[in-house]
């Protein structure tokens, strides 16, 4: 957005393809990934893979709807981002391991964190509600958007809408793998018995309560008003980059 767009206008619509396809590669290989990892941390390295891959795409659909929603993405993304990781070294302190099979029933030890933790979770997964939901139908019902007659693609000549809704639908098949690693690494960690090993572990402390519940609660409130985001900031700076194809938003 603030080097190829401005100085490179021309070159990056005519690219749109390429940075395109590496977007849905990136969603559904960084799903797959995801869905494969034993360890914690791998999994919430390779979601946050899958989730800047709807980044790019949104970015290379050129459309206002695509590019609010990666600009949102970005946000939303480094929110959730945060959280999931900093859940992951509050477990792995007390546990000293980060392998999901060995985890389970942690909800009844440390509902506190789980509660916190099952925010980050959500809003990662899409839910409507919390902020990952608003970035993601943006983008996907933007790239849907790019078939249309006055769209940037189409009036470039450089898009069919045979290419626009085949990267479109495949992207959509990443939402659902998400919604599937997320879903099963909450049961497996947090859901079932409570396990001997895990039953005296303490509560997430203060400290860690100060880093969690402010990223919970930004979450929740863009995904409640994601108006504020979007109309305080990426419209601005989606009509600047309009502007530079001599379109305006």
């Amino acid at each position: 957005f603030r080097v190829a767009y401005p100085l490179y206008p021309e070159a990056a619509r005519g690219m749109w393809l390429f940075f395109a396809v590496i977007g849905v590669i990136s969603i559904i290989y960084g799903a797959l990934c995801a869905m494969s990892q034993s360890d914690f941390k791998k999994l919430v390295a390779y979601s946050s893979v899958s989730h800047m891959g709807f980044v790019t795409l949104g970015a290379a659909m050129m459309t206002t709807a695509s590019v609010n929603g990666a600009l949102f993405m970005m946000v939303a993304h480094g929110i959730t981002s945060a959280a999931l990781f900093f859940i992951v070294g509050v477990i792995y302190e007390r546990a000293h391991h980060r392998e999901i099979s060995r985890f389970g029933g942690i909800a009844t030890t440390m509902p506190v964190y789980t509660g916190l933790a099952n925010v980050a979770f959500f809003a990662n997964l899409g839910l409507p509600g919390l902020c990952g939901f608003i970035g993601e139908v943006m983008v996907l019902l933007g790239s849907f958007g790019a078939a249309r007659e006055d769209s940037i693609l189409m009036q470039s000549g450089l898009a069919s809408r045979t290419q626009i809704y085949t990267l479109a639908v495949i992207a959509c098949f990443g939402v659902v793998l998400t919604a599937g690693y997320m879903l099963w690494t909450i049961q497996r960690v947090y859901l079932g018995p409570e396990k001997p090993e895990y039953k005296d572990f303490p509560e997430v402390d203060a400290r860690e309560i100060t880093v969690l519940a402010p990223l919970a609660a930004m979450a929740i409130l863009l995904g409640i008003l994601p108006t504020v985001f979007v109309f305080v900031f990426t419209d601005r700076t989606v009509a600047a980059l309009f502007g530079l194809f001599g379109l305006s938003v």
